[in-house]
């Protein structure tokens, strides 16, 4: 068989390992293993896995994974996301769909400081859920909610997702990271629109909560302040170039650490749970980059890159329309696989002929996180939605479904914007010389 062939076949079975449930790492480096076994030799292959898996574990970039998930295992032991919900709830909770607007605007705050979709949606749904109970909030509503909101903990800096992202192309994760901040926004602010659309068409699936007075809402604000100065500590000293990635997600868990023991929230169990935690999720991301390094040389040797570069080069079509197709691949990928995997599966075969093209690598970047984010949300693999299932058994999972179809537009529609003005990301990262 040619090398293409081989290729083609070694994505095919790494789909099914996939589906088959089998761990992303795991599948990805079997295949990458085999398939490059085939078209070189075994030496060659038992020589590659060897030194892509030292060299990436022992590489030092890599070592801001850790870091900011640390950042957001102690931010959570620390009880500041609950802070952060109280904080939004005082203010707008008392407005009709308010529990579930303060629900979205407190799963940005706290992606700010976790990077994590699935963690920002368990946390927030723990807290979020038993409160719209408790106001008859409409059970597909909530869980929606809190389902869709949770994507903003992979789009909105720190992002693991990004930081893979920027690993496997070699683009600046400050930049990355900074890129997404407005489209983090502006995210937000339609997830709050969606809601606001929703209970004005139906005022009886979001009621008001209690009123506030405003004393109450002027010392609730104060659980807010630990998130902004974990966040303008952290990224706003990666924006001005005081500290390198690294540097910045270590101040971040250092600062989320110090806020735990100074309000006495943080025992010696939690400790433990949060370290715990923290590393067994950076191992699983470090096993995923491993994995996706071992499958990329493997794509290297099969051509596949370089040939669909060439095909989709040569179609009489412009560049934005083969964008547009390569966006409709990482859509309908995200139906059938996590998006930490899609993308580590997908950027080595489509980066180099998003680079060819002369696109934006960071604003790419951000636009297949966007895109990825749907992933999370739609059938059959939808992760975020089995999460808030797992905290609300007692909702219908199609109700789950149901109620993150109106989420999935405002998605579109930001990820359209984005398209048509490419700004959006690019505007902030443009003031990073490094």
């Amino acid at each position: 068989m040619n090398p293409v062939t081989v290729g083609c076949i070694g994505i095919a079975l790494l789909v099914l390992l996939f589906l088959l449930r089998m761990p992303v790492a795991f599948a990805m480096a079997l295949v990458g293993f085999v398939g490059f076994t085939y078209l070189t030799t075994p030496e060659a292959a038992l020589g590659l896995i060897g030194r892509d898996i030292f060299e990436d574990f022992t590489n030092y970039p890599l070592s801001v994974i850790p870091m900011f998930i640390l950042m957001g295992t102690f931010a959570f032991a620390s009880g500041i996301s609950k802070r952060l919900y109280q904080t939004t709830y005082a203010w707008i909770g008392q407005f009709r769909g308010g529990l579930t607007m303060a629900t979205v605007f407190a799963c940005a705050g706290f992606g700010a400081i976790c990077g994590s979709s699935t963690a920002t949606a368990a946390t927030m749904g723990q807290i979020a859920i038993p409160e719209m109970k408790k106001y008859k909030y409409d059970d597909t509503l909530a869980t929606g909610t809190v389902a869709a909101a949770g994507t903003l903990g992979i789009l909105i800096p720190p992002s693991t997702i990004l930081i893979v992202y920027g690993y496997l192309t070699e683009e600046s994760i400050g930049k990355l990271f900074i890129a997404g901040v407005l489209p983090g926004i502006l995210l937000s602010i339609f997830f709050a629109a969606t809601v606001a659309l929703l209970c004005w068409r139906n005022p009886a699936i979001g009621p008001p909560g209690a009123p506030v007075s405003f004393k109450e809402k002027l010392r609730a604000t104060g659980g807010i302040i630990e998130a902004v100065i974990l966040f303008l500590l952290a990224i706003g000293g990666l924006f001005l170039g005081w500290f390198s990635p690294t540097q910045a997600g270590a101040i971040g868990a250092g600062g989320a650490l110090l806020i735990g023991l100074v309000r006495r929230q943080l025992s010696w169990r939690s400790f433990f749970e949060a370290g715990k935690e923290g590393v067994r999720t950076a191992c699983m991301v470090l096993f995923i980059i491993a994995g996706a390094t071992v499958f990329g040389h493997f794509m290297a040797v099969s051509r596949i890159p370089f040939v669909l570069a060439e095909w989709l080069g040569g179609l009489p079509i412009s560049p934005m329309a083969v964008m547009i197709v390569i966006i409709f691949i990482y859509f309908v990928g995200g139906f059938f696989m996590d998006s930490m995997a899609l993308i580590v599966l997908t950027v080595p075969i489509f980066f180099p002929l998003v680079k060819e093209l002369g696109f934006d690598l960071i604003w790419f970047g951000v636009i297949i996180v966007l895109v990825g984010e749907m992933g999370v949300l739609t059938p059959p693999v939808g992760v975020n939605v089995f999460v808030i299932k797992g905290i609300a058994p007692d909702v219908p999972l199609e109700n789950i479904f149901k109620g993150i179809f109106p989420f999935l537009g405002a998605l579109i529609i930001v990820t359209a914007l984005l398209i048509i003005f490419p700004q959006i990301a690019t505007f902030l990262p443009s003031f990073i010389t490094y």
